[in-house]
Parts: structure tokens; C-alpha cells; sequence
């Protein structure tokens, strides 16, 4: 074993995830969690968990934390690093202020916070300092000491998370029937969200149309994309797409979507796919501070500060960086941009 990493100045670290049902019970009081004040009838919510009953009404993501949480122990204790992990969610159980409350009562000061989020956007950083704002709030109104907290950075370019997906992308090619591997296009599927999200992300004059969150997906596709190249040899046209599309029906989303580029006529000879979801749980770096509870509101802009590139991060196309960088902002402000 190498020798004994200090955590310090930390000492706990905090996996902060979406959540999700375990069991078809769960299905409708999850989804009202995850709409709360958005008014949407209890019907529309049974109509959309359709989708969680096809897999027994159980999201696979409580079990990806578990086992996240286990591989996180255990390489922690492998490096000497002693730094308990805790698990909260926003919408289920464990739920993040329940878990805030257990690290109080712990004797927990200076927690360090893993968000299961890659990319910037409102739902996917913002909202998630907010949950942890107004949970420290309760803490607070409960007379008990509030910890500061500190969220790590989005980590969509880091290399633990790039890797797992390069080496699927060649898995993948390699199942090919070898007379259509090298002919073969690559689709980079994430989540759509509605337009409006998108462009309120990061500034669009920094980071082009669709804001921060298209543009970090774009970066991290075009991360594996010259990997891939430079592995096999053979340079491969790509395409970021979207599925599971959210927000109102009225709403334009992201797009191309993975459905109309599955089907799309626009080549004259259809060709292989080989897909890749841009989405995962891992970081190593530092971002945004969270230590004085906020009022809860959704500001004007959704933009999460942690979103914007230092001069340090890697421009599109670039390797990742292999040194660590870190930085802290303020909570965000009700009403900030």
C-alpha cells in the first residue's frame, strides 16, 4: 500500500444523487417528489411511471450507488485514505437531509460532496446546490451545527470518466462483423432536456448555441471520438444525439434525437452505429462551495458558475489534463446569473 493520503481539510465525503424507485409503491410518490410545485395532475404522473413499471417499478440507479459507495470504501482503505462516505439522495432514501443529519450528529464539519451529475444545467448542478442549501437550512432551524460543504466540479472530461467509455466504443466496434467495423458511425447518446435549459446553462458566446451542457458533451465526445481514432487507426464520422426527453410536450428539446438518427435516410448506404452514453459517476476535482444556506428559488438564469472552463481545462479535442486543478465559488444567489 502507497502511503496514507491526508484528507484534510475533509472529514467526510457526501455521494449526493438523484434517486429513484425501488419497487412499483414507489413509482408515484417518487415522481411527486421529483415535480413538487410544478402542479402536474397525479394522472400524468401514473402515465409517465408506465415507464418504471416495465423494469418491476425499480430505477437501477440505488443500485449503481451502492455499489459505487462500496468501490469508493474500498479504495479509499486501499490507499489509506480515512474518509467515511455517506449516501443522500434529492427525491428518495436515503434522503439528503436525513443523511446531512447523521453526518451532524457524526461530528462531521467539512464534508466534500460527489454529485452522480457530469454536466452543467440547472437540474444537473444548480438545483442540486440548492437541495443542499435548504437541507443545511433545516439543519440550522433544528438548532444544530450547519457543515461546510464543498461540491466538486463537473467532471466530464476527467480521465476516470472518459476511459470506461472509450474502451466500450472499442468493445463495441469489435463485435462488428469485421467487413462493416470500419465503416462503422459513432453516436454519443445523453439526456435531452428542453432548449430553454440548455441555452441558460453557460454563457452561449462562451460556450455556442445550447450553452455549457451541449458544449461539455461535444468536448467529451470528441475525447473518445480522437481516441478511438488514434487506437484503430481509422477516423469514424460522429454525432451527439439525445434520449429521454423531459420538460413540457410543448417545449423544443435538444435534438438530433437517437430515435430520427437510428432511422435517418440522409446516407445513401445505411451504416453500422456504435453507441456510447455519455453518462456516468465519477470526478476527482474540486468546484462549488455551499456553506450558508439560500432561499430556494430558481433563479433567472440556470447557469451553475461551476460550469465556466478555467484557463487551465482543456480546449475541445484535447487530452484530458492529468493534474488536478481547484477552485470555489459562492452558493448562487436567488436571482443571480
Amino acid at each position: 500500500m502507497s502511503e496514507a493520503l491526508d484528507p484534510t481539510p475533509y472529514d467526510a465525503l457526501l455521494l449526493l444523487s438523484f434517486g429513484g424507485p425501488e419497487g412499483p409503491d414507489d413509482v408515484v410518490p417518487f415522481l411527486e417528489n421529483v415535480t413538487r410545485g410544478r402542479g402536474i395532475p397525479k394522472e400524468r404522473l401514473k402515465e409517465v411511471g408506465q415507464h418504471y413499471f416495465l423494469f418491476g417499478g425499480v430505477s437501477p440507479i440505488n443500485d449503481q450507488n451502492r455499489t459505487l459507495l462500496d468501490a469508493l470504501r474500498k479504495d479509499f482503505a486501499d490507499h489509506g485514505l480515512d474518509l467515511p462516505v455517506y449516501w443522500g439522495n434529492r427525491n428518495w432514501a436515503p434522503y439528503l437531509t436525513d443523511t446531512l443529519r447523521e453526518l451532524v450528529q457524526d461530528g462531521r464539519r467539512r464534508v466534500l460532496v460527489l454529485a452522480t451529475s457530469a454536466y452543467a444545467s440547472y437540474s444537473g448542478c444548480r438545483q442540486y446546490r440548492e437541495d443542499l442549501a435548504a437541507a443545511l437550512a433545516t439543519l440550522r432551524d433544528e438548532g444544530l451545527a450547519v457543515p461546510r460543504v464543498d461540491k466538486l466540479r463537473h467532471y466530464f472530461n476527467h480521465p476516470g470518466f472518459v476511459r470506461p467509455m472509450i474502451d466500450g466504443v472499442l468493445k463495441s466496434l469489435a463485435d462488428l462483423p469485421e467487413d462493416v467495423r470500419d465503416g462503422a458511425h459513432l453516436a454519443f447518446t445523453t439526456h435531452s432536456i428542453p432548449t430553454a435549459a440548455a441555452d441558460t446553462s453557460g454563457p452561449a458566446e462562451t460556450h455556442g448555441d445550447g450553452g455549457a451542457y451541449v458544449r461539455q458533451h461535444l468536448d467529451v465526445a470528441a475525447l473518445i471520438a480522437d481516441a478511438v481514432r488514434a487506437e484503430t487507426g481509422v477516423d469514424r464520422p460522429w454525432q451527439l444525439v439525445y434520449q429521454s426527453r423531459s420538460g413540457a410536450p410543448t417545449s423544443p428539446g435538444s435534438s438530433p434525437t437517437s430515435a430520427t438518427t437510428w432511422r435517418s435516410g440522409t446516407r445513401p448506404v445505411p451504416r453500422p452505429w456504435s453507441w456510447s452514453r455519455s453518462a456516468s459517476c465519477r470526478t476527482t476535482w474540486r468546484s462549488c462551495t455551499t456553506s450558508t444556506p439560500r432561499p430556494r428559488r430558481r433563479p433567472r438564469s440556470s447557469a451553475c458558475r461551476c460550469a465556466a472552463r478555467p484557463p487551465s481545462a482543456p480546449t475541445p479535442g484535447s487530452p484530458p489534463p492529468s493534474a488536478n486543478w481547484s477552485w470555489s465559488v459562492p452558493p448562487p444567489r436567488a436571482g443571480a446569473r
